[in-house]
């Protein structure tokens, strides 16, 4: 049997010796430019999701004689028309679109450049005409297949270890632009990726420089604004000052995590489970799971007298508008939306292709306000900590989490932040407990389905600490 034991990790002297030279100075340079170039690409797909969205659902309807707005049965046809494109591009194109969103955020998947039109066009289907993803998952294997196209046209013998750190590099610029943060990017890339030991300035180096470009180029410098990202970045939310916790606030937030975490490994079953039912007939399938989740929402909005438009999307646009007007949202109305919206995310999840992160954090955010009507709790803590159990349960990224919550809180002062961390550690922990042994029904979900429409194109090798998590 072939030795396949890992390659043996580099010191910390050998480490340090390295970042001296001046190849790796070069490298930094070489990661500015790119963080610039893959800052602008980001920019361009999120522009132009938002102007799709825009075009689908406002500007087309008010074309069509529609002056008082969309009617009820308009996202039937966009969501439809939408889910057979992504249809198209999941199983003509290389790359299948991209990583299965139920199986959560993943670092690796291919980033083989052929792979890219298929995993950004299948995004654009999937996020511009309403159905329930983030992009931020698109904007990975963007920022990622981006850095290493660019990387093999300059120079196209490069050492794999390089281009670990320039994929990894080109992947923290453009989850920066999104998260608006290159702290967040950093964190979340690095926790996901499972970098650490001596290797980890290596990458962290580069990647820290990379987000730092992609925020510089979203918020501007001097007399330069930077690029627009206010209709699809995350920005901290309005919320009133909160003082100090107590311990009724630290009981809810336990119920209300564990309550969180086990909605969202619910949620993520069953994208599981709809994956293995459309995995061999997507062209067939795909367009009436887009229909059913279009018929939900049009039920929310009959139920609960909202907008459709509450359940369509990823959520992290309506997201201020949510904390503003909690106020007149009643129990019921909350309710269901957690309901309807979280059935929609689950079919989504396991059929189209983009990010999970964002419809789970706007789903904690209604389950936070939800838990505000309970005695002794308020709507700031219940915000956050719904923010933070919804990332920790779907990333499983604790870490990741409690710098989410935090920074998206952060006009409420400091008094949440002890909340925060017992509801990233309460989800955490359960997340882990019901997924610790899986039966054979969930371990056969959870496997990949070939399908039988294409034969999949073959996939690069990638560099084997890029698939490690």
């Amino acid at each position: 049997m072939a030795d396949t034991a890992a390659p043996a990790q580099p010191t910390a002297e050998q480490v340090a010796a390295t970042m001296r030279t001046k190849r790796f100075v070069v490298l930094l340079v070489l990661v500015a430019v790119i963080g610039v170039l893959v800052s602008l690409a980001s920019w361009c797909f999120l522009e132009l999701i938002y102007q799709i969205q825009r075009e689908l659902f406002t500007h087309l309807p008010h074309a069509l004689g529609y002056h008082s707005g969309a009617p009820l049965w308009w996202s039937l046809p966009v969501v439809g028309i939408g889910a057979l494109l992504a249809a198209l591009a999941i199983t003509r194109l290389p790359g299948e679109g991209g990583h299965l969103p139920a199986r959560g955020l993943a670092a690796g998947g291919s980033h083989n450049a052929m792979d890219l039109p298929g995993v950004l066009l299948a995004g654009l289907a999937t996020i511009g005409c309403g159905l329930v993803l983030g992009p931020e998952a698109p904007l990975i294997a963007l920022g990622a297949g981006l850095a290493l196209l660019t990387m093999r046209i300059w120079r196209r013998e490069t050492p794999p270890e390089v281009l670990v750190v320039i994929g990894a590099a080109g992947s923290f610029a453009a989850v920066s632009f999104i998260f608006g943060s290159p702290l967040i990017a950093a964190v979340i890339l690095i926790e996901m990726a499972g970098i650490g030991g001596p290797r980890m300035p290596l990458v962290l180096l580069p990647g820290l420089l990379g987000a730092g470009i992609g925020s510089l180029t979203s918020i501007g410098m001097g007399s330069w604004t930077g690029l627009s990202t206010s209709a699809f970045a995350l920005a901290p939310l309005s919320l009133p000052h909160f003082g100090h916790p107590d311990i009724a606030q630290f009981g809810w937030t336990i119920a209300l995590a564990a309550a969180i975490a086990l909605a969202t490994r619910a949620i993520m079953l069953g994208g599981l489970g709809t994956y293995r039912l459309v995995a061999r007939r997507m062209l067939l399938l795909l367009p009436v799971i887009g229909l059913v989740i279009a018929g939900l929402a049009i039920a929310f909005s009959q139920a609960a007298d909202k907008s459709v438009n509450d359940v369509l999307f990823s959520g992290q646009a309506a997201l201020p508008g949510l904390v503003a007007q909690a106020g007149s949202w009643s129990v019921s109305a909350l309710a269901m939306l957690i309901a309807f919206k979280g059935a929609a995310y689950s079919l989504s999840l396991g059929s189209f292709r983009g990010g999970p992160t964002f419809p789970a954090v706007f789903l904690g955010v209604a389950a936070g306000i939800l838990a505000s009507h309970l005695p002794g709790y308020a709507m700031v803590p219940g915000v956050a900590v719904g923010i933070a159990a919804a990332a920790a349960a779907v990333l499983k990224l604790p870490l990741s989490a409690v710098v989410v919550a935090t920074l998206m809180c952060t006009k409420a002062g400091a008094g949440d932040e002890p909340l925060i961390i017992v509801g990233v550690v309460v989800a955490y922990l359960v997340m882990l407990v019901v997924t610790a042994a899986p039966s054979a029904k969930q371990a056969a979900a959870e496997r990949p389905v070939a399908q039988t429409t294409r034969t999949p194109a073959v996939a690069a090798p990638e560099p084997a600490a890029a698939e490690k998590r």
